[in-house]
């Protein structure tokens, strides 16, 4: 770090250390407490780093700090996304958080996906993590809700998920067209930790996604037309449109499935009801 990020930095975290009452993370006010908000003790002691070290990061001193360091101080200092994502780049580091850990899903947009319906519909992060959904598209592919969270991204599901894969009717070049749009997304993120992890549980766990990995195919996401065999209603041929909740194109997205026939729009309310028992 330069001179003037350190003296950013400390000068960040000073403020933000001040605005913390030490109620508000269960300490005693005390009677002789003359400083705003928490002491640097308290800081490291709830961080569990050492008081010099944080004392040195407040001094602005040239030393070299660790993501798990940075990450235990800002949930110390109760950070939001904005202000951890602020942190991390004054330390030149990089966030070891999944970003689907952070990034908010409002309910204004809960209730957009809700009215929506019955249209399928969902909201993901550039990483294809699903990060909220509404009824239709939970019953599109598979029993979204009998999903472990861990596991609700688009990629790891089109690879493992026997009955997500079996409403693709193309099988092989949808899998091969996903492989590429996930390359061309990581390079946004290309060290980002949480994205390296995925990649290398779906190169230990698939195969096929292994393959296709080596060929080093990039394909940009784009509204396109999809089409689905659906266990109970049948062939569905919607249209994908994307609209980005925020600028940049690796960032959270509403994605709506429209139907391109009435046979189809005349199906989709047999996504609204519970899902069916299918065994694949």
């Amino acid at each position: 770090m330069t001179d003037q990020r350190r003296e950013e930095l400390a000068t960040f975290l000073r403020n933000r250390r001040e605005r913390i009452a030490p109620e508000d993370v269960g300490l005693p006010r005390g009677r002789r407490r003359r400083t705003p908000g928490l002491r640097r003790e308290e800081v490291s002691q709830l961080a569990a780093i050492g008081t010099t070290w944080y004392t040195w990061l407040e001094q602005g001193r040239d030393i070299q700090v660790s993501a798990e360091v940075l990450d235990a101080i800002a949930r110390t200092l109760r950070l939001d996304q904005s202000e951890r994502e602020h942190l991390f780049a004054l330390a030149g580091a990089i966030d070891p958080t999944p970003a689907s850990a952070f990034t908010p899903v409002t309910d204004a947009l809960r209730d957009l996906l809700d009215q929506l319906e019955p249209l399928p519909a969902c909201v993901q992060n550039g990483r294809y993590d699903l990060l909220a959904y509404n009824r239709p598209f939970s019953r599109l592919m598979c029993d979204l809700d009998a999903v472990p969270p861990e596991d609700r991204n688009v990629i790891w599901l089109g690879f493992m998920n026997e009955q997500w894969k079996a409403t693709l009717p193309n099988l092989a070049e949808t899998q091969r067209a996903m492989v590429a749009k996930f390359r061309a997304s990581m390079v946004e993120s290309i060290g980002d930790p949480s994205w390296k992890a995925l990649l290398k549980r779906l190169q230990t766990e698939s195969p096929e996604f292994s393959e296709y990995w080596d060929d080093h195919e990039v394909l940009r996401p784009g509204n396109q037309l999809k089409v689905y065999h659906h266990p109970l209603a049948g062939v569905l041929r919607l249209s994908a449109t994307s609209l980005w909740t925020e600028p940049g194109t690796n960032r959270p997205r509403l994605v709506t499935y429209t139907p391109v026939d009435e046979e189809t729009r005349e199906k989709l309310h047999l996504l609204t009801g519970p899902p069916p028992l299918v065994t694949v």
